[in-house]
């Protein structure tokens, strides 16, 4: 039994969390599928599974095996599927990272649209506002919002974020509108604290293209953009966000847009991806799909 083959049966183990059931899947003896594993764990010379008589799950090096496995044996099949197939009908599962709200909003609910024009690609998404390593974690894509400090990655430009100030009818009536940044003293924002720095953002605007900042007190902090607009939506404060993630509260007359001349510098969106000799077939038709689905729904 070659090496690829071992991976392909430990992968499936771990995703059935069971060798009886990972053995009715391969259509193998549950023998071979215990010696395959047993086999490989010798040839690594690291445990991989916790064996109990209900069922089996990976150990940390497991884990972190199980990544590399699922990758390796998904671009063979794919590999394979290229003379067995044609090669618009890419294979395989993708590791995918995007943020918190994007993720939701966004990709999550037009996910269909992609599984219905290539049924035979997998994805493993993860959603977090929290910014994810790329090779550490195994991921094959990330969509970054701002400023890049990465290195050693390949970044393919989305487009831009356009951000918009808003406020709650309720805080309006209670401390103004304010027209001009000139007009915020006694205005109070939420406040914004990066959650993977903890650094909390200045309010900002553009004023003769010039980059303009001004911390602006505030009763509250969120580091995620579900409480910063609960936040805003309970009368807390003014706050900066993408103009998409408040749409429908906008249309709802619960939020109101303040100041919309003096917004701040719109934020890039960038596709991340390890560096590479050539990347996937099931990659590329993955971030063309989402460059589409980003610039159409977001890039405004």
């Amino acid at each position: 039994m070659d090496r690829i083959d071992l991976f392909r049966i430990y992968a499936r183990v771990v995703e059935c969390e069971s060798f009886t059931q990972a053995a009715k899947a391969l259509g193998l003896p549950r023998s071979s599928v215990s010696a395959a594993v047993a086999a490989l764990e010798q040839r690594i010379g690291a445990r991989l599974l916790h064996r109990t008589t209900r069922r089996v799950s990976a150990t940390p090096d497991g884990t972190a095996f199980y990544e590399h496995c699922a990758r390796l044996v998904a671009d063979v099949e794919e590999t394979e599927a290229l003379f067995r197939h044609s090669a618009a009908s890419p294979a395989g599962r993708l590791r995918i990272d995007v943020p918190g709200r994007i993720g939701r909003l966004i990709v999550a609910p037009a996910l269909p649209d992609f599984f219905t024009r290539y049924p035979e690609i997998e994805i493993d998404l993860s959603v977090t506002d929290k910014a994810a390593n790329l090779i550490e974690d195994g991921i094959d894509c990330v969509l970054r919002v701002g400023p890049l400090s990465d290195s050693g990655l390949i970044a393919r430009p989305v487009g831009e974020l356009p951000l918009i100030n808003v406020a709650s009818p309720g805080y309006l009536a209670a401390h103004g509108t304010p027209t001009h940044p000139g007009e915020l003293d006694g205005h109070l924002a939420v406040n914004y604290a990066s959650p993977t720095t903890g650094r909390i953002e200045p309010w900002e605007w553009l004023e003769n293209d010039m980059l303009q900042l001004r911390a602006l007190p505030g009763r509250v902090t969120a580091n995620s953009a579900e409480a910063y607009i609960a936040c805003c939506l309970a009368g807390l404060g003014l706050i900066q966000i993408p103009a998409y993630d408040v749409a429908e509260h906008l249309a709802a007359g619960e939020l109101v847009e303040v100041m919309p001349r003096h917004r701040a510098a719109p934020m890039p969106m960038t596709l991340l991806y390890p560096h590479r000799r050539h990347l996937s077939r099931r990659l590329q038709v993955f971030a063309d799909w989402l460059v589409a689905l980003l610039r159409r729904r977001l890039a405004n």
